[in-house]
């Protein structure tokens, strides 16, 4: 069974950076042949997906956030991580991470990854 279990700061300050955090268990990130993606929900909205992350390290963006996310893997501690440059009160939200055996760049519905972590909130504020 593959556990994922995202962690952050809570509370970030406009114009920071955030970094979030998902640690994977029960399977390997590199070896484990799943694509790893971030999604996000703000309050009173929908499900947003952000970018992902492949088994061997290629990377997809939204569009809309590509020019300040980031997600990488440390294969250490297996963790996938991501920071969004840049944050402002419009990035709060609950951020996901989620593993699916397939590339699907762009897609948010629950049965469409195999698996995701509880989400941790995130909230921008001075």
């Amino acid at each position: 069974q593959v556990q994922l279990q995202e962690s952050g700061p809570g509370l970030v300050k406009p114009s920071q950076t955030l970094s979030l955090t998902c640690t994977v268990s029960g399977a390997s990130i590199p070896t484990g042949f799943y694509y790893w993606a971030w999604i996000r929900q703000p309050p009173g909205k929908g499900l947003e997906w952000m970018g992902v992350i492949s088994y061997s390290g290629s990377t997809y963006y939204s569009p809309s956030l590509k020019s300040r996310t980031s997600i990488f893997r440390d294969a250490s501690k297996n963790q996938i991580a991501m920071q969004l440059l840049s944050v402002t009160p419009e990035d709060t939200a609950v951020y996901y991470c989620a593993a699916s055996k397939r590339l699907i760049c762009g897609a948010t519905a629950e049965n469409r990854y195999d698996y995701w972590g509880q989400g941790t909130q995130v909230t921008v504020s001075s």
